[in-house]
């Protein structure tokens, strides 16, 4: 194969890996939401630590933010806001059960007011899409009531849940975008092939 032939087969290839690499990481994603359904209360747990460490991190960097920028009028509100960060970090640490209990908690309550304006808003406007916003509302209430009325014991499973269905469904997004993207890439190549190939026996002729 000429040199020539090598740099137009190079771009192809690369899109080949990049997609091969998007599938693999939908794979690892999507075994990834499969252990954490299996292991609910692994991954709420997981999660709350995780979540801790994100807001303690984020902290740390708005404080530093706010210590580089302490000539600006936001000085005190940056130094307020990353002080709040970092001690809900420190307290998700310490405590991620009782903090997955407080989120599970709101959860059911964002899950029931939702639902709730949801159902009340289709039964009065009563639009084209009244079907669907019925089924929505009446589904919030109905989980909001479930998550609360099993909470506490709710919390062990419930973030756990939904974080892994996440994962889930992400990965198959993943995997689904990069083995289509890998059957795009191979379609425009045997298209592209017998082109070049006429290009290569003209340039051989001349």
């Amino acid at each position: 194969m000429s040199p020539g032939r090598r740099r137009q087969d190079h771009p192809g290839r690369r899109l080949k890996r990049g997609f091969g690499v998007l599938a693999l990481l939908g794979g690892v994603l999507v075994l990834a939401g499969l252990v954490g359904l299996a292991y609910t209360a692994f991954a709420t747990l997981t999660t709350m630590i995780l979540f801790g460490w994100l807001l303690l991190i984020g902290g740390a960097v708005g404080l530093l933010h706010a210590v580089q920028s302490r000539g600006s009028n936001f000085f005190w509100l940056g130094v307020v806001v990353a002080a709040l960060n970092i001690a809900a970090g420190v307290v998700v640490i310490k405590l991620p059960g009782a903090a997955a209990e407080a989120l599970t908690m709101f959860a059911a309550l964002l899950f029931l007011t939702g639902g709730l304006f949801r159902l009340v808003g289709s039964l009065v406007v009563r639009g084209p899409q009244f079907g669907w916003t019925l089924v929505q509302g009446a589904f919030g209430l109905l989980l909001g009531i479930l998550v609360l009325g099993d909470w506490p014991r709710s919390s062990l499973y419930v973030i756990g849940t939904f974080i892994s269905l996440a994962l889930l469904f992400d990965g198959l997004g993943l995997i689904a975008f990069g083995v289509g993207g890998r059957r795009v890439v191979n379609l425009v190549s045997e298209d592209d092939s017998p082109h070049r190939s006429l290009k290569d026996e003209r340039g051989s002729q001349e």
